[in-house]
């Protein structure tokens, strides 16, 4: 499911228009990177959890040179499913 098809969902199952769920859909995805981005955690119950979580500055190689070089140290984003969603993807109710 590419992003006109999940808004040709939002719009069907709730009765907004297609401009009006991209418009919610974008403010849904805004509001979790922004809060994310300041570190804070977003849980939507029976869905998951967004977080960001800490790489640590580490060597690693070229794998065409074999050239040693340093990554720095980041945050990368992190989805964690929500127990009645993995129950959902595996067919349990």
């Amino acid at each position: 499911m590419n992003k006109s098809e999940l808004i040709d969902a939002i719009a069907t199952s709730s009765d907004l228009s297609k401009a009006d769920s991209d418009k919610a859909l974008a403010a849904v995805v805004e509001a979790i990177i922004t809060a994310v981005r300041s570190g804070d955690k977003v849980t939507i119950p029976g869905f998951g959890s967004f977080s960001a979580s800490e790489r640590q500055a580490r060597t690693g190689r070229n794998p065409q040179t074999g050239a040693v070089l340093e990554i720095p140290a980041s945050k990368a984003p992190k989805f964690t499913a929500g127990s009645a969603f993995k129950a959902a993807v595996n067919g349990k109710s």
